[in-house]
C-alpha cells in the first residue's frame, strides 16, 4: 500500500474549512468558546452558614407545622346534625329519631327493600357461610362465588354483556371516569352532576366543558365549537377522545336527563356517553332498569352505565355494565375496584335477593310512580316553597320562594322547618353540599325521598306538616328584629318554633 504523507490530510482539512459556509464556521467557533468557558469557570459553591445551638433551638421553637386538614368549626352543620339526630333501628318507611317515630322522607329506600324478610333471611344464610367480610381486594383472594353471581345477575338484568362490582357506590363512577378519560381528552358534563362524578372528572385530568343543566342546545353549541377546533388541528383531534357525562336522575335536582336527545348528539358529533344511574336504577322504567328503559332506548347506545346498590337495592356498593371489552378494562384500571376490599359477601347475597324481588314484583315501581305523582301534585300548592323535580321522580327539592341574600340564613330557616316537622312526626333532611368544592352550588333546599309504601293518609300528613312548618317558621322570622336575622335564628327561634 502506498504511503500518503500527512501533509495531504492537512491540505484536505484546510480546503474543507475554506469551502464551508460562513455561518457554519461562526456556529462552530461560538460552540468551541462556550465549551472552553464552561471548562475554565468554577462551579458555584454557596457559602455555608453555621448555626449555633441557641439559633437552632429558636428556629425549632418558631416552626409551626401546617395542619393535616383545615380546622372544622364546632358549629359546622354536619357535626351539629350528627349530634342532634340519632337514629334507632331500621330506616324503613318509618324511622325512629331521638326516640320519636317519624314518617321517613329522608333516605333513599324508594321501593322499601329495607327490612324485607326475604332479604334478611338471605343475608343471614350467607353470613353463616361466608362470615362478615372478605378482607381482600377482588384481585387478591377477595373474589367469592357470590360476587361473580351478582355480576352475572346484574349483567342479565341490565341486558349487558358484562358487569363489574365495586365495594363503595361513591367510588364506582369516580373510578370509572379516569379509567377511560385521560389528560388531553375532553368531557362535556352537566353542571349539576353529583359530587362523585365531579371527583371522577378531576381525577381524569381531562379538559372539562360544563353545559347548563339539561340544556341540550347549550351542549350542542359546545360540540359544534369543539368540531371547529378539531378541524383546525386534525392531528390532535385524531388522538383526542370525547365523552358526555350525565346522570339518569339527578340527585341535586330530581330531574330526568333528556336521554333521546343525548343519544342523537352522540351519533351526530361522534362522542361517547357515560350514564350514571345511581338514582334511576330500580326506579325508572317498567322493570326498574333505569332511564334507558324509561325512554325505550337500547343500552347499546350507551358506552358505560354506572349504578348504585345502596339506594333502591338497600345493599352496599356499586356496579358498571356495558360491553365485555369495556368492563374488562376496569378490572385493571378501576382504582376503586383494584385496591378496595371486595363487597361483604352477605351484602352481595342481599343484593341478589333484592334483584329477584324487583323482577318478581314490578308492581313496586307502579306504586312508587303513583306516590311520586300524588305528593308532587299536593306540594305544588304549598305556599312559600318552590318545588324542584319531575313528577315521577322520587327525589324532590323544596326551596324557599323568597330566598335571603345570606345563604347561612336560608340554611338556618330550613333547619327550623326540619325541626318543626320532626316534632310533628315527619323526618326531613336538608340537601348537604361541600360549599367550597361544588362545581355549581345550588340554593339551599330540603330534599324529599318518596317511598312506594306511603298511604294516602301518610302523604296528606307529610304535605300538611310541611305546609304548617314553612308557614310557622316564616311567620316567626318575619316578626323578629330583621336588623340581625341570622343572630335571631341562632339564638334559639328554631327550638321555640319546633316546640310549639
Amino acid at each position: 500500500m502506498a504511503y500518503i504523507p500527512a501533509t495531504w490530510d492537512m491540505y484536505d482539512l484546510i480546503q474543507g474549512v475554506l469551502q464551508a459556509p460562513w455561518y457554519h464556521m461562526v456556529f462552530e467557533v461560538a460552540l468551541i468558546l462556550l465549551i472552553f468557558k464552561i471548562y475554565v469557570s468554577q462551579s458555584f459553591s454557596p457559602e455555608k452558614t453555621v448555626l449555633t445551638e441557641k439559633e437552632k433551638d429558636l428556629l425549632v421553637e418558631e416552626w409551626q407545622p401546617e395542619p393535616l386538614t383545615p380546622n372544622v368549626p364546632d358549629d359546622h352543620p354536619i357535626i351539629q346534625s350528627m349530634e342532634k339526630y340519632c337514629i334507632e333501628g331500621q330506616n324503613g318507611k318509618y324511622i325512629t329519631v331521638n326516640g320519636k317515630s317519624c314518617i321517613n322522607m329522608s333516605t333513599f329506600n324508594f321501593i322499601s327493600m329495607v327490612g324485607n324478610k326475604q332479604i334478611q333471611d338471605r343475608a343471614v344464610k350467607a353470613l353463616r357461610v361466608y362470615g362478615v367480610g372478605s378482607c381482600g381486594p377482588r384481585g387478591f383472594y377477595g373474589t367469592m362465588d357470590v360476587h361473580l353471581e351478582l355480576e352475572d345477575e346484574l349483567a342479565k338484568f341490565m341486558t349487558s354483556e358484562e358487569a363489574i362490582l365495586y365495594s363503595y357506590s361513591f367510588a364506582t363512577i369516580a373510578s370509572a371516569i379516569p379509567a377511560y378519560s385521560k389528560r388531553g381528552d375532553i368531557i362535556f358534563a352537566d353542571e349539576n352532576v353529583g359530587f362523585a362524578i365531579q371527583k371522577g372528572l378531576i381525577a381524569s385530568r381531562s379538559h372539562i366543558k360544563w353545559f347548563r343543566h339539561n340544556d341540550m342546545e347549550h351542549l350542542e353549541s359546545l360540540l359544534i365549537e369543539q368540531n371547529k377546533a378539531d378541524k383546525k388541528n386534525p392531528k390532535k383531534a385524531k388522538v383526542t377522545r370525547r365523552f358526555i357525562v350525565v346522570e339518569g336522575l339527578y340527585l341535586n335536582t330530581g330531574k330526568i336527563c333528556p336521554l333521546p336527545k343525548l343519544v342523537e348528539l352522540k351519533w351526530k358529533y361522534k362522542v361517547r356517553i357515560f350514564l350514571e344511574e345511581s338514582m334511576s336504577f330500580g326506579v325508572l322504567g317498567e322493570t326498574g332498569r333505569g332511564v334507558t328503559e324509561h325512554f325505550d332506548i337500547s343500552r347499546d347506545n350507551i358506552d358505560l352505565i354506572a349504578g348504585s346498590l345502596e339506594n333502591s337495592i338497600a345493599s352496599v356498593g356499586g356496579f358498571c355494565c356495558g360491553k365485555k371489552f369495556v368492563i374488562d378494562h376496569q378490572r385493571l384500571s378501576g382504582l376503586g375496584y383494584c385496591f378496595s376490599a371486595s363487597q361483604p359477601p352477605m351484602l352481595a347475597a342481599s343484593a341478589i335477593e333484592a334483584l329477584h324481588i324487583l323482577q318478581e314484583q314490578p308492581r313496586l315501581l307502579v306504586d312508587l310512580r303513583e306516590k311520586c305523582e300524588k305528593i308532587h301534585d299536593k306540594l305544588k300548592n304549598v305556599t312559600h316553597i318552590q318545588l324542584i323535580g319531575d313528577p315521577i321522580s322520587p327525589i324532590k327539592h323544596l326551596m324557599l320562594t323568597e330566598p335571603a341574600s345570606d345563604r347561612d340564613l336560608d340554611m338556618h330557616t330550613l333547619e327550623m322547618v326540619v325541626d318543626y316537622a320532626m316534632n310533628e312526626g315527619v323526618a326531613l333532611t336538608i340537601a348537604r353540599h361541600l360549599d367550597s368544592e361544588e362545581n355549581n352550588l345550588l340554593p339551599p333546599s330540603i330534599r324529599l325521598s318518596v317511598n312506594c309504601e306511603l298511604t294516602d293518609e301518610e302523604i296528606n300528613k307529610v304535605v300538611s306538616v310541611i305546609s304548617d312548618a314553612f308557614r310557622e317558621v316564616l311567620q316567626k322570622l318575619s316578626s323578629v328584629d330583621m336588623k340581625s336575622p341570622l343572630d335571631s335564628v341562632k339564638q334559639g327561634d328554631g327550638e321555640q318554633i319546633a316546640s310549639r
